[in-house]
């Protein structure tokens, strides 16, 4: 086991966290499941749970990966927050964060305040516990559910609503710890004397006034750093703003002034007890309404450097967890949790979607969104252990492990099932994704693939230039793929060719294919990427490849062209044709999601 960092060790450190949740995050994926899950397993087979490879110190130390990858999260998080966004959803978040925080808070605390009571018959311990863990409860874990939005490109009202919402719920959870907190304190400092009784039901008294006091003066002090995160993020992103404009066109500076000003962000944040998600969030959304400049490519640029981050962030999620300091008392205590947040989460989600008159999308499949929990539930627990280490500091920390493991692990399946029954995976496309993405056997025009046999692009060497000319008339192809009688590419022609061969009207008649074709410079095979066609097209100087089959390919011997079995034309019009219209029917299929607000 690993304890103590050097240099070389946090080199090594990183390459294997980074190489075993790619692997990890590339088998699940495989296996339809997020990805996020794979990094996550990934951590707790090498870390406190499994192997432990590396000490609990070594992976504290690792904590700057952790606030760089908060930043960069709320940074995209908030890149989404248009204010045109806010004036159409704005009512819906409201109503919707009021009752998914608010409702899993109060039967979170009656189902583990009775389980606890049941085991300590403490009912001032018992009724101190459950009030911080429904505090708890209330937080989602913006980083696993934006991983898999933007890992399952979704787009559309459930999406929007769902990154508005667990961007703002961690703040109503630390509003909830404040209150709760100043509550509890005095419920277990004095056993059974009238202080605390009257603290706990709210006589008027002078115990109960400095309970009463303390509470606004949590809450004041939680309303401030909130101010203060956002007047941070602010700056923050004017900064960026300002600072990118001077870079002009070097992407580089761009993305690095980008990093190194969410770093301070992130720094000043923990020095000055902010929150460092609201902070870049904030970042974020200034900078993405701010008259028209680089901030989409601020933005782009920004989300290319993400993964190895967030594959390192969930993988040390994972690691930190100890499943088995969990006793069989505690975790009852947290299945109790988990069942109670759920139930919460689905009824005040459903509840809020249906009085703020959102779509039925919203309405049946936003819970399924929201059951994520890690960070700021951490975080949390960690506060109460501090606040309470004498008496149920403890218990808080072992029960919030024990559920973030589970709610870690399925929360993303959760996700991805959600928005999938939504009807908006895979409706946030760019004409980059689909060209890396799609092969030139994704390609069809007029509804047919372009690499088929039966191509319409596809003519015999002995057919008549007079029976292709009446082909190009009727088809949309410039080109044509030349076949012998085995089917063997041999050749191509162009447009160019047939009108150079119109001028021969004396033996137009007797020339057929191989008279006026050329030899291709290049084929393509229905597997090549489009990207990396287009890419050819510029190498070659020319807008069009014939297509033959990948297996048992023969070369041309004076060229080495492959010439396998004729499949076609890849065109680039044809390509630029198809990309067009995908992105077009995921935008048009995004936007009547949305007019169903």
């Amino acid at each position: 086991m690993i304890t103590v960092l050097n240099a070389a060790d946090i080199i090594l450190i990183l390459a294997m966290l980074a190489l075993l949740s790619s692997l990890a995050g590339l088998l699940f994926r495989r296996l339809n499941i997020p990805q996020v899950v794979g990094y996550i397993v990934t951590g707790i087979i090498i870390g406190q749970s499994g192997l432990r490879i590396f000490s609990a110190d070594v992976i504290t130390a690792l904590g700057p990966v952790n606030s760089l990858a908060l930043s960069l999260i709320g940074f995209l998080i908030g890149a989404e927050l248009k204010t045109t966004v806010i004036k159409k959803y704005g009512k819906q978040f409201v109503s919707i964060l009021l009752f998914e925080s608010i409702t899993p808070f109060i039967i979170v605390s009656i189902v583990t305040g009775i389980i606890c009571w049941l085991f300590t018959k403490n009912i001032r311990e018992s009724l101190a516990t459950a009030l911080i863990l429904g505090a708890i409860s209330a937080a989602t874990a913006p980083a696993a559910t934006t991983d898999v939005l933007k890992e399952n490109r979704a787009r559309g009202p459930l999406t929007t609503t769902v990154l508005g919402i667990v961007a703002m719920d961690d703040a109503a959870a630390l509003l909830f710890y404040a209150i709760t907190a100043s509550i509890a304190r005095p419920l277990l400092a004095g056993g059974g004397t009238g202080a605390a009784a009257a603290a706990a039901v709210g006589t008027v008294t002078v115990a109960g006034t400095a309970a009463a006091l303390e509470v606004v003066i949590r809450i004041a002090r939680i309303f401030a750093e909130i101010a203060l995160s956002i007047v941070l993020g602010g700056i923050c992103g004017i900064a960026i703003l300002h600072l990118a404009r001077l870079s002009k066109t070097d992407e580089g500076r761009m993305l690095t002034v980008t990093l190194g000003l969410l770093l301070l962000s992130s720094a000043l944040s923990s020095l000055f007890g902010l929150d460092t998600i609201l902070a870049a969030m904030t970042a974020g959304f200034v900078l993405a309404n701010a008259p028209q400049g680089k901030s989409k490519t601020i933005f782009t640029l920004t989300e290319k450097y993400t993964p190895p981050i967030y594959a390192l962030f969930f993988t040390l999620v994972g690691a930190r967890l100890n499943i088995w300091s969990v006793t069989p008392a505690i975790g009852l205590v947290a299945l109790g949790y988990v069942a109670a947040r759920t139930i919460g989460k689905t009824i005040g989600a459903s509840a809020g979607a249906a009085l703020s008159g959102a779509p039925s999308g919203v309405r049946r499949y936003l819970p399924f969104c929201l059951l994520s929990q890690a960070g700021v539930a951490i975080g949390l627990s960690l506060a109460a252990g501090s606040d309470f280490a004498d008496t149920i500091g403890a218990n808080v920390m072992l029960t919030i492990t024990a559920t973030t493991f589970i709610a870690q692990l399925a929360g993303p399946v959760c996700v991805k099932y959600g928005v999938n029954k939504a009807g908006e995976c895979g409706l946030d496309i760019t004409p980059e994704d689909l060209m890396k993405e799609c092969t030139i056997a994704d390609v069809t025009a007029q509804g047919e693939p372009i690499a088929s046999e039966s191509s319409c692009a596809i003519t015999g060497e002995n057919d008549t230039v007079r029976s292709i000319i009446g082909a190009f008339s009727s088809h949309g192809n410039l080109n044509y793929a030349v076949r012998d009688k085995d089917g063997r590419l041999t050749g191509i022609i162009s447009v160019e060719h047939l009108k150079s061969a119109l001028y021969l009207t004396e033996i137009l008649d007797s020339l057929v294919a191989c008279d006026i074709m050329d030899a291709p410079q290049k084929t393509v095979t229905p597997e090549d990427s489009l990207a990396a066609v287009l890419a050819a097209f510029d190498e070659y100087d020319t807008n069009a490849f014939p297509i033959v089959s990948a297996d048992g390919s023969a070369h041309d011997k004076a060229s080495g062209v492959a010439v396998g079995v004729a499949l076609g034309i890849a065109e680039r019009s044809a390509i630029d044709h198809y990309i067009h219209e995908r992105v077009l029917s995921a935008h048009i299929s995004s936007e009547r999601l949305n007019a169903a607000l």
